[in-house]
């Protein structure tokens, strides 16, 4: 990029890694500047403009909120009873929605083949055959810049979860919804607590 971007908004959230060049953004932190080894975090509906200095290249991620609450539910699995619940926590931990985070060269370098690939496979646009490989790249992109994304402490106990609302445990056992006659059969004569162990 060489020209200046008013600032816009997506219905999305947006990662963006600084590969080369500088500029400076304007957003919700003001004005700051950027350079590699920098990558832009913005949350969905967040008004971003830019102005390179001389030029910027970037590559961008666009992560569909359903997706990243989706990501927030699993992750926090053993506090959060359902997606609902995933969309209030995500407010309460990412309450800014947007930052800019310092890297460095070094560790954003890291980054460089996964995004190639990642790019590589959106252009090819096979996305039924190449999810799981997508998602890969992703995870070990996401696995890079999330200690450096800026949360807000938030107590979370499975205590404190019970006294919000009663729900089942999330360590349950996974246990067969169907088993063949015969088996069924000796399994009730066997004792029960040594069928669990």
């Amino acid at each position: 990029m060489h020209r200046p971007v008013g600032p816009v908004a997506y219905d999305c959230v947006k990662v963006i890694v600084v590969r080369d060049g500088s500029a400076f953004l304007f957003s919700e932190f003001g004005q700051q500047p950027v350079k590699p080894g920098d990558v832009i975090l913005l949350g969905a509906n967040v008004l971003c403009g830019s102005e390179p200095e001389d030029h910027i290249t970037v590559s961008t991620m666009y992560l569909d909120t359903d997706y990243v609450l989706d990501q927030v539910r699993w992750q926090y699995a053993g506090f959060l009873e359902d997606r609902l619940d995933a969309q209030g926590f995500a407010d309460m931990i990412y309450s800014e929605p947007a930052q800019i985070l310092r890297l460095g060269e070094d560790r954003a370098g890291m980054l460089m083949p996964w995004l190639d690939e990642l790019v590589t496979l959106s252009v090819a646009g096979d996305f039924v055959r190449d999810y799981l490989r997508m998602q890969t790249l992703w995870f070990q992109i996401a696995y890079v810049i999330a200690p450096h994304i800026k949360v807000s402490p938030v107590r979370i106990s499975p205590s404190q979860r019970a006294h919000i609302r009663p729900t089942l445990p999330r360590d349950r056992r996974f246990v067969p919804l169907r088993v063949e006659a015969r088996r069924a059969a000796g399994l009730l004569r066997e004792n029960p607590a040594k069928r669990w162990s």
